[in-house]
This record gives structure tokens, sequence and C-alpha cells, in this order.
């Protein structure tokens, strides 16, 4: 894959900015942005499943220094919270932004601004955490803030629960892709993320979205410094009591188009949210668990990347 010199929307010409456009407003309302389609009247000001109304909504805005090394840098990640989610994690644990949809409402040029104020301070990129229902509103503020001097990479920051017909449309404005995996495809996991986070589907609509987003940036490429310039970095949480899940999804991993993207394989469980009382959630991750999924990672060669030690 040919690097590219700085971000990719830096390419995108006045017609490829109009066609975005369209598409976005098209799937904003009624929303298909999202795997539920729920068809929310956005436009109407009615809010869908992930709670997203006609305004974007967002929780914080800030520099970021706890994502992988290569984000974060030596500067911070310029991370922007939007406030609700396409999905219902019971152990969530930041619940009163994806769940409650704390925040507040901006509109397209003050987050335009955002994006700019972040790179003022320095910030290595702008870190877009769970923006899907909200990728009308970034696209928008993202052409107005280009025009006005952006030019650090974009991250899309997701839980991968993505439609890959709308990630295709991502193409050349992300330049950083970091989606979760979180269930594999086995009918247990299915019913896991029917339990967890309120969908027997993830894993159908997952794996095609991270292959898409793979064959747009590719594996992880860093500059002279080591931060992040474009590539692809998939997270994995392992959950207690869970580790036949973990593993399915690092054989899904090895055996995809995707394996050489980079793995973050995470061990920060807590029992948050109503995670309290719904064993073996309501608990943190054993030592014994911990290791049967690094071990795994190990022998399928999925080496490339960062293994979350146990506290």
């Amino acid at each position: 894959m040919e690097r590219l010199s700085g971000p990719g929307y830096l390419a995108l010409d006045a017609a490829a900015w109009r066609r975005k456009r369209e598409f976005f407003a098209a799937s904003f309302s009624p929303c298909g942005l999202c795997p539920r389609c729920c068809g929310a009247k956005r436009a109407q000001d009615r809010s869908g499943v992930c709670l997203a109304r006609k305004d974007v909504r967002i929780a914080a805005h800030n520099l970021h220094f706890g994502e992988e090394p290569p984000i974060s840098g030596a500067r911070g990640s310029g991370t922007v919270f939007f406030s609700g989610c396409t999905l219902k994690c019971l152990f969530c644990q930041n619940y009163p932004i994806s769940q409650l949809a704390h925040g507040e409402s901006f509109s397209i040029e003050q987050l335009a601004g955002i994006f700019l104020s972040l790179q003022k301070r320095g910030a290595h990129n702008i870190n877009l955490v769970s923006p899907t229902p909200h990728l009308y509103h970034v696209v928008a503020a993202l052409e107005i803030a280009v025009a006005r001097g952006l030019r650090i990479p974009f991250v899309c920051n997701t839980s991968g629960y993505e439609r890959a017909e709308v990630v295709a449309e991502l193409q050349g404005i992300v330049d950083i892709y970091l989606p979760d995996l979180k269930y594999g495809p086995s009918e247990s996991s299915r019913r896991l993320g029917l339990e967890l986070s309120g969908v027997d589907d993830y894993c159908e609509h997952a794996l095609p979205a991270v292959a898409e987003m793979f064959r747009q940036a590719g594996p992880l490429e860093l500059d002279e410094e080591g931060v992040a310039v474009r590539g692809t970095v998939i997270r994995h949480l392992i959950l207690p009591g869970q580790a036949q899940n973990s593993i399915e999804v690092l054989r899904a991993i090895a055996s995809s188009p995707f394996r050489r993207a980079w793995l973050s394989l995470m061990s920060q469980y807590f029992p948050a949210h109503r995670a309290q009382g719904r064993p073996p959630f309501d608990r943190r991750l054993r030592a014994d668990e911990w290791r049967r999924v690094r071990d795994e990672a190990l022998r399928l060669g999925l080496d490339e990347g960062w293994f979350q030690e146990m506290e």
C-alpha cells in the first residue's frame, strides 16, 4: 500500500466532499448509519436507539494520553467523546456518556472549531470516540476545518459494530482505525453479545466492517517519532469467565484479511454500570484467564501490538 503524504482528506476534491456530504445527509435521517438501521427521523429531532438527535452532542474534548502509545504520542491525542452509543454494554465504563447521553450540543461550525483548537494545542491527531451516529456532522465539520488549516490525521475509535457500507464512505477521511472486536462468531458468542451489549448480530457486522477498515488503512504506520500516521489497531477486552470468546476473536482475526492489523489485548475490565451482581461479570479478570488468551495470541502469531499486563 502506497504511503500518503499527510492525511487522506487533503487529497479530496470538491466533488468528493460533495458526494460524501450527500451520502451522510441521506443516511442521517431517517437514520441508517449503524447496523440497527432504526430509521429515526433525526432531522425532526427524534432520537434513535443510540439517543442521538438532530444536533451533534459531545461529552468532552481534550488532549488524551491514555490511548496506545503511537496514538497518544508525547503530546496527546485530540480526543472528542461523542454522546450516545449504538451498543448497550452492561459493563460500560463510560455509561453516563454512552447510555445516558450526558454532554452538550454543538453546531457543525463549533465542531470544526474543536478540531482546530485541538490541533493548535499540539494534538498528534483528532480521535473520534463513538462517532458513528454523528458522521453527518463530522464530515461537514471536517470540510470546514480543512479549509481553515487542519492537517493532522483522523482516528475513528469505534465499538466495531458498524455497517461496512458506511465505513466504505469514510475512505479518504479516516487515516487510523481503532475498532473493538468484542465477540466471536460462534452461537455462544452471539448469545453473549445479546446478553452483554444488546445485539445478537455483532460479529456478522464487525468482521466485514473491520475488513473494510483494513482495506483502506492497512497495518499501522509510524513516523520518525513513533507516532501513528495511518493504519489499523484492533482492540479486544478480555471479559471475566469468557476466555473462550476471546480465543474465538483471536482465531477470527488470524484467519481474516486483516490479520496484519496491530492488536491491543486489554486486561483492564472492571465491573462497571450494570455488571454488579451479574456473575462472572461482577469481578475482575483472573491471571489464568489472561494468560490463556495471551498464549493463544502468541501461538497464532498475533504479536504485533500491545498486551496489557495484569495489574
